[in-house]
């Protein structure tokens, strides 16, 4: 399978090779202009400045668990272990988790009247006041699923959903606020989304960005990620395992690494990452020291000791690892497993991490001149130092730029700026493990719950969830297990529905989705034949330095279709696509040349035949696919064809044979009439 292509920018020119497309919407790097930056003197925004909610350095005894940061999750269904799957709950939160349940267990069997049952069990749950049920029915009404599509009936249901504290309709107003541009409103949900995404973030070292797997590459499954994926499955995973248990130290680490974060498909396991650290530090492997720090700072599958982290987190600094120096600064600040609080000692591990380009010690160093701790308050300095944290990845960096877009302090006031920024750290909340489940579920074969989590992701503004929900719709249609209004969608809602959710990602910078959104609209795929909004989607892609779409504009503006007819313009969009992909060179020449036709023989014979082509192409396909690749067709077709090879090789044999015979480079052939019988006497 690959990606659609309109067969009419296609066969104008005979033939267009695929472009290499870029899977992921563009890479957030931060920019601020020298407007961006205020000067602020020591003393000013000092109400704000004191304010509880700059305090990065609050309590961390606070911490609380995802079940509490993310109520109504999902995760007592798919984490059976959960301790939130053996606590008692309310009548309303008793049926909505059967209904959530059910509904579960309905698209992994197509079972119709099971996902009724499951709909109106949380329908009753949300009458009774149950947030959580509130929340699931308006995903219900906002995808169609069992329920009428309304968008209104969904917002409403989000509404006092989010009121009563769930946090994933929070995410859908916010994203919803966000792309009408109520940039108040969508920064002020965000900014509490993204609060509590810090929360839960660990304390002195921060997980490695695990951003969801895009499970498809182009219009193709996307192999190697998902291989990647298996968790202990996978091949490779198997073969480190194998390297660890024959004491291979930098394996013992790797496996503790992927247990601790989650990594390559992995459960977290906080018991199986603690130890593969201890037997990787019996042979002195330094960065193991250094997560074991984090593991007694922050108590996770053993008890908390500050004492001992800070033994970890020395041993790992003197074996040069420069990270650990960050963890450290964070003890000595918080007066953690020391005597008392020690700022300087503090800002000189900062410093020493920054040094050695540590992000963290960027991000750390920025807080203490943000606040002045232990520093004179320099606010300008402390924004380049979350400059330079934020552009490593550092996803607290992300929020205090966010946090000064928003208020002001050190930066000039930007809602869009502090929305697009708080998105990305909300997005990194409690709430992304559907991502995980989802992915669990397709690797499993279970496509129906696949689409069912990825379509919930999708509905809180993940554009990966986006993408992967419309393409498992195009990609297994009827076997999607995809659920209308009243049982299983119909081809045009499934049509529909990948239509949507194809043009929210790439609202979202999803060029691919773009190109698909184009597409669409030049043939009427799922909604009406509408050329402007064909070219409108192709120009959104092209923004992106998109070949493919340079390429399909110059062919609209050579034929005037949904754009004015520009044969300068085509011309300006054919040579920008070669520059873009010098792989395009073949098609682009063969386009230059059709270009040239046109404006010199214009109403030409030529000229005729080339826009004839688009017609005359889908009538040869057609009897190609109808006759040719006819299983019976085909079998005759290539005995034929064999046969007529035979028969043209033995024909040149024999002319050659001739021709050397002729020029005396062989005897003759013998004939038996030329050997006659002895003569008896």
């Amino acid at each position: 399978m690959r990606i659609p292509i309109p067969r009419k920018l296609v066969f104008s020119l005979l033939i267009f090779s695929l472009f290499t497309i870029s899977l992921y919407a563009r890479p957030f790097v931060l920019v601020i202009s020298q407007d961006d930056i205020k000067d602020a003197s020591n003393s000013a925004d000092t109400t704000q400045n004191d304010s509880a909610e700059w305090d990065e350095f609050g309590d961390s005894e606070s911490h609380k668990s995802e079940e509490e940061l993310d109520p109504g999750t999902w995760r007592p269904i798919f984490e059976t272990e959960s301790s939130a799957a053996s606590e008692p709950g309310s009548e309303p939160d008793s049926l909505y988790y059967s209904g959530v349940e059910k509904m579960v267990k309905a698209v992994s069997s197509s079972d119709e009247g099971l996902m009724e049952e499951a709909s109106s069990e949380i329908e009753s749950a949300a009458g009774s006041g149950n947030p959580h049920a509130r929340s699931v029915l308006a995903f219900l009404h906002s995808s169609g699923q069992m329920r009428e599509k309304n968008k209104a009936k969904a917002f409403m249901y989000h509404y006092f959903a989010a009121e009563g504290g769930n946090m994933q309709s929070k995410m859908s107003l916010a994203y919803t606020y966000l792309k009408q541009d109520m940039y108040e409103k969508a920064v002020k949900l965000y900014s509490e989304l993204a609060e509590v995404a810090v929360h839960s973030f660990l304390i002195s070292k921060d997980s490695p960005v695990i951003e969801p797997v895009r499970i498809h590459n182009g219009a193709e499954e996307n192999k190697e990620a998902l291989r990647k994926s298996r968790g202990e499955e996978d091949e490779d995973f198997q073969i480190l395992e194998y390297q660890a248990q024959k004491g291979n130290a930098g394996a013992m680490y790797r496996i503790g690494f992927f247990y601790y974060f989650g990594f390559r498909g992995l459960r977290r396991d906080h018991g199986k990452a603690l130890y593969w650290f201890l037997k990787a530090v019996e042979k002195g492997e330094p960065r193991s020291m250094e997560l074991l720090g984090e593991i007694y700072a922050r108590g996770a599958g053993v008890e908390r000791n500050y004492t001992k982290a800070l033994e970890w987190l020395t041993l790992a600094s003197k074996q040069q690892l420069y990270s650990a120096y960050n963890g450290m600064g964070y003890l000595y600040v918080k007066g953690y497993g020391v005597e008392k609080k020690n700022y300087t000692k503090a800002k000189e591990y900062f410093e020493k991490a920054a040094e050695n380009e540590d992000a963290g010690g960027h991000y750390n160093l920025g807080v203490m001149y943000f606040k002045g701790i232990g520093v004179k308050r320099n606010v300008k300095l402390a924004c380049e130092y979350f400059l330079v944290a934020a552009n490593a990845g550092q996803p607290k960096a992300f929020f205090q730029l966010a946090k000064m877009f928003h208020t002001g302090v050190g930066l000039r006031k930007d809602l869009p700026m502090a929305a697009a920024l708080y998105k990305l750290v909300a997005e990194r909340g409690p709430w992304s493990s559907l991502s995980r489940w989802a992915l669990e579920s397709y690797l499993k074969g279970d496509i129906g719950k696949a689409l069912l989590l990825y379509s919930r992701m999708a509905e809180l503004g993940y554009e990966v969830a986006q993408s992967n929900s419309a393409w498992i719709i195009d990609k297994y249609g009827e076997r999607s297990m995809c659920m209308g209004e009243s049982g299983l969608c119909s081809d045009a809602e499934r049509h529909q529905r990948a239509h949507f959710l194809w043009w929210q990602a790439s609202e979202q910078g999803n060029e691919h989705a773009a190109l698909l959104i184009g597409d669409a609209y030049y043939y009427g795929r799922g909604t009406e034949r509408d050329y402007e909004r064909a070219a409108d989607a192709y120009m959104h892609a092209k923004a992106q330095s998109n070949a493919q779409a340079m390429f399909n504009l110059g062919y609209m503006y050579e034929h005037g279709q949904g754009l004015p007819l520009d044969l300068h313009l085509a011309k300006r969009y054919y040579d920008q696509a070669l520059e873009v992909d010098s792989t395009a060179k073949l098609p682009v020449t063969l386009a230059l040349m059709s270009l040239w036709i046109r404006k010199n023989y214009d109403d030409s014979f030529l000229v005729h035949m080339i826009d004839s082509l688009p017609e005359f192409y889908p009538k040869v396909e057609e009897w190609v696919e109808n006759v040719l690749l006819e299983e019976g067709n085909a079998t005759i077709l290539t005995l034929c064809v064999c046969l007529l090879t035979v028969l043209y090789l033995r024909e040149r044999q024999r002319r050659q044979a001739m021709a050397a015979a002729a020029a005396g480079d062989l005897p003759a052939p013998h004939h038996p009439i030329d050997h006659m019988a002895p003569v008896h006497h």
